[in-house]
């Protein structure tokens, strides 16, 4: 019997008075660090048209942040759920779920997610959400303004697991050593956003310092590594969350015992929009 894959979620509470204040969060122009310690009780946030929720906000579009996409991981109670979720008809969204079950419509059509379940919603699409089951559920929630092209239909929703799609080694590599789980086909011009996994073994390594255009959000599902970011290097585990902005220098090894994997989010696919001139 295959293994199942493993995820970190957070817990929620709030440390204890003689807890030392110094953490590994960081937050610079080009990167920023949020660790699993920071996802306490004290900065949650909520939204309307749900009940029994909670969410913690690790990504959001702002100046010298995230630019292109929001990121929250939603702690959702027995009973807990929404007929009115998603507000802005031109956001496009990817649920994961790291813990729990769930149950989403998708146009009318129910669906039943749980851990590694992965939806995809296109924008204007109509869902509601609903956790029938006895314990939490705890899902990562990416959201981006869809970026149309004339001539290209938006893509369809879909809903799959990450247990029941196969890796794809990296050229080069040992199949695994380093492997992407990819939930679109790259080719795919309909789609201006991936948000795939990937996977390292102990030690198991980004061999160059990266450097594109491509913005990332990266929350680490299992393991640790050292990140070399920007001339810098940092070590991340398990629910940690990583913003890189573009072309911030980016590579890392695989630290063990065990496997190493995120959820990784990219803008993908669409030219670069210009500033232009106000006047």
């Amino acid at each position: 019997m295959t293994k199942k894959n493993t995820y970190y979620a957070p817990q929620g509470g709030l440390p204890p008075q003689t807890q030392l204040l110094s953490d590994r969060a960081i937050f610079t122009e080009a990167y920023a660090i949020i660790p699993k310690k920071v996802l306490t009780d004290i900065v949650i946030s909520y939204l309307p048209f749900w009940n029994d929720m909670r969410m913690w906000v690790i990504a959001r579009p702002l100046t010298g942040f995230s630019e292109t996409f929001s990121q929250y991981i939603v702690d959702l109670s027995p009973g807990g759920g929404s007929d009115k979720p998603e507000l802005d008809e031109a956001a496009e969204g990817v649920l994961f779920v790291v813990e729990g079950e769930m149950d989403i419509t998708i146009e009318g059509v129910a669906h039943h997610l749980d851990e590694g379940g992965y939806a995809f919603l296109p924008p204007k699409c109509n869902w509601t959400i609903r956790n029938n089951e006895s314990k939490p559920a705890r899902f990562h929630w990416i959201r981006k303004a869809y970026q149309y092209v004339d001539g290209i239909e938006p893509p369809e929703a879909f809903v799959t697991n990450e247990n029941d799609i196969e890796g794809i080694p990296m050229p080069g590599t040992h199949e695994k050593v380093w492997k992407t789980t990819r939930f679109t086909e790259q080719s795919d011009m309909r789609h201006d956003m991936h948000v795939n996994i990937v996977t390292f073994q102990p030690g198991g390594v980004i061999p160059f310092d990266e450097t594109h255009v491509m913005e990332h959000g990266l929350y680490v599902l299992e393991g640790k590594a050292v990140y070399h970011l920007n001339a810098e290097w940092v070590e991340v585990e398990a629910g940690d969350f990583m913003w890189l902005r573009a072309f911030c220098p980016q590579s890392c090894y695989a630290g063990g015992p065990g496997p190493f994997r995120y959820l990784l989010y990219k803008d993908v696919n669409r030219h670069m929009p210009f500033i232009r001139p106000t006047n």
